[in-house]
């Protein structure tokens, strides 16, 4: 796999703000779309922005409305947009009865909509990567997601293959794939397997033992940081992370990158940085439409991109045009 990027759709709290939508996360990994969440307004943020993607599943934390709220709109878009193919939903237990309360469930739609029930430690697996879920620390059933990409074969060394003899593209070919040439083995010129990309997001959580454990060597960990360090009483009340507790747990777990979301509008964005910086450097606040690109750890570290303007009204015109060009759809007739 060659793309892995964290697109921030929605960054706040449980408030929508002029600047901050609610809380919705998209991983483009090659050709898959990924959603984590889906607050009110996220199909919207999405056709403001880079267009409405082809989403292969919906992860939800959990079911506070501030996380899920847009789960009908965009169903029922997809929908009227001339899905064909399923889409899986997944998201903790009690997910299939509160959608099925605002008329969203399986065999209920024009496509194959699959809603699964998650518990901690279930895998789902995709082509080279798959999606684990763990317990966090929240008010109900709430889940966390990794994101953890398969393991790379290691390095091909052409200078001790060229030393065994080895020079032909077929015989570098077949060692590659596992088979030893002669007395040549790929173990003598291929080397250890590469660790694979991963990501955390922890949805909404007090700060536990479980993210951490979850975060050990992440590329890149998003973690929530409802609160600044005056507050953390109501913090601990309420099972959400001040944006120090946050950077702690980064720390701990010796993550690559800390991204912090669920911002409060109660706080200038400054004072989040620099309490969490105070701990982890490596912190950033993403605002909507800035995005986080994850390389090969051979090719760099994690990095935060901010949108050109511009290039977002194109991407979204270009997709408003698209959609008009399809015409009304059959129940809109």
């Amino acid at each position: 796999m060659d793309q892995i990027e964290l697109f921030f759709v929605g960054t706040g709290g449980s408030v929508p703000t002029p600047r901050r939508g609610l809380p919705a996360t998209l991983a483009r990994l090659d050709g898959d779309r990924l959603l984590f969440d889906c607050g009110e307004g996220t199909q919207r943020q999405l056709i403001r922005s880079i267009g409405l993607p082809d989403l292969g599943a919906i992860f939800l934390t959990h079911l506070h409305a501030d996380h899920w709220l847009g789960i009908p709109g965009l169903v029922r878009t997809l929908e009227l947009r001339g899905r064909e193919k399923p889409l899986d939903l997944y998201g903790p237990g009690g997910t299939a009865r509160q959608l099925a309360a605002v008329g969203i469930a399986s065999g209920k739609t024009g496509y194959e909509l699959n809603i699964v029930e998650l518990e901690a430690g279930d895998a789902v697996e995709f082509g080279g990567y798959e999606v684990e879920a763990f317990n966090v620390r929240h008010r109900g059933a709430a889940l966390g997601y990794s994101l953890v990409e398969a393991d790379r074969p290691g390095r091909f060394d052409p200078q001790r293959a060229a030393e065994l003899g080895i020079s032909g593209g077929k015989e570098i070919a077949a060692l590659v794939a596992g088979e030893s040439v002669g007395a040549v083995s790929p173990q003598q010129v291929i080397g250890e397997p590469r660790a694979g990309r991963k990501v955390v997001i922890s949805g909404d959580t007090a700060p536990c033992e479980m993210v951490e454990a979850a975060a050990s060597g992440a590329d890149v960990l998003i973690h929530e940081a409802t609160f600044a360090d005056e507050d953390s009483e109501r913090a601990g009340e309420t099972m959400h992370s001040t944006a120090r507790q946050a950077a702690e747990v980064a720390a701990a777990a010796g993550v690559a990158m800390l991204a912090l979301t669920h911002i409060s509008a109660r706080y200038p964005v400054r004072q989040i940085v620099e309490q969490a910086e105070a701990v982890f450097a490596a912190t950033v606040v993403p605002r909507d439409f800035d995005a986080v690109a994850i390389p090969v750890a051979e090719k760099g570290v994690p990095r935060l991109a901010r949108p050109d303007d511009v290039a977002v009204e194109q991407a979204a015109a270009a997709h408003f045009a698209e959609a008009a060009d399809e015409g009304p759809a059959e129940s809109d007739k």
